[in-house]
């Protein structure tokens, strides 16, 4: 089975995206693995199936490089953007079904891409960590020094805590910069390692930092290992719960191709 494909990647985080509106492909989660693996496939943090949506301008599957299917993917969100303009599914705007319910986007320049996200009503906050899902589970650490962090050893001993079983969660390292300027670090399960940035666990971070009094900014600059995202949100003091939230930066076309699956 050939499979043509696009490999589109949003501050490093990279991703398979294939266009499926006509149920071409139906994938076996050791395909889907395979094709992510970074030796022996295409290699990706995951993989983004575009469905066809009688509802809306496109449905999004999307899958992590462990072969099964995840929660919302924010970056994933964005490049998905980019791929329906490629296309000629939208023009500017876009407004699609995830697993997390709708999401609408716009493309502000030809690859800057700024997208919804899911409204955050319940926040835990233990003064260790925060917890937010915006979207995908996020548990969220304040650090001091985020360069000598082991990532990958503190995340997946966070990811692997019983209370978070069977589906583990995503584990971010955060370092206030300034006022409205934080960097951070994530381990996302799935692809159980680091990756260069995690769009959903920018924006949970983003927000925690928010909620726990390390910023009164609305309007976030998150620096990740791979580039810049920018979140904005606004918040009802009345219910602690955050709305009109959106994940923006860039995403770029890394190349395309055609591959054969045995």
């Amino acid at each position: 089975m050939k499979i043509k494909f696009l490999k589109y990647h949003g501050a490093g985080n990279d991703f398979i995206l294939i266009d499926n509106r006509f149920q071409k492909y139906s994938l076996k989660n050791y395909q889907i693995k395979f094709l992510c693996h970074r030796k022996y496939g295409i290699g990706s943090d995951g993989l983004i199936f575009l469905n066809h949506s009688d509802d809306f301008d496109f449905e999004m599957i999307y899958h992590n490089s462990d072969g099964n299917q995840s929660s919302m993917c924010g970056n994933g969100g964005r490049c998905i953007v980019g791929f329906a303009k490629h296309l000629n599914i939208i023009d500017s705007k876009a407004k699609f079904l995830a697993i997390d319910g709708i999401h609408e986007a716009r493309i502000h320049k030809s690859s800057r891409i700024s997208l919804s996200m899911s409204n955050i009503n319940s926040i835990k906050n233990n003064n260790k960590f925060v917890f937010i899902d915006s979207g995908s589970p996020h548990h969220i650490i304040q650090v001091n020094d985020i360069d000598k962090i082991d990532v990958f050893k503190m995340g997946l001993k966070v990811r692997s805590l019983k209370k978070y079983q069977p589906k583990g969660v995503n584990v971010n390292f955060i370092e206030k910069v300034s006022s409205n300027i934080f960097k951070i670090r994530t381990y996302e399960r799935g692809v159980e390692n680091e990756t260069l940035a995690c769009g959903t666990g920018a924006v949970a971070s983003a927000i925690a930092m928010h909620y726990i009094g390390e910023t009164k900014q609305n309007k976030i600059l998150i620096k990740t290992l791979g580039g810049d995202l920018g979140i904005k949100f606004e918040y009802d003091s009345n219910k602690s719960s955050y709305h009109r939230i959106f994940l923006e930066g860039d995403i770029n076309l890394v190349y395309e191709g055609d591959i054969e699956l045995l």
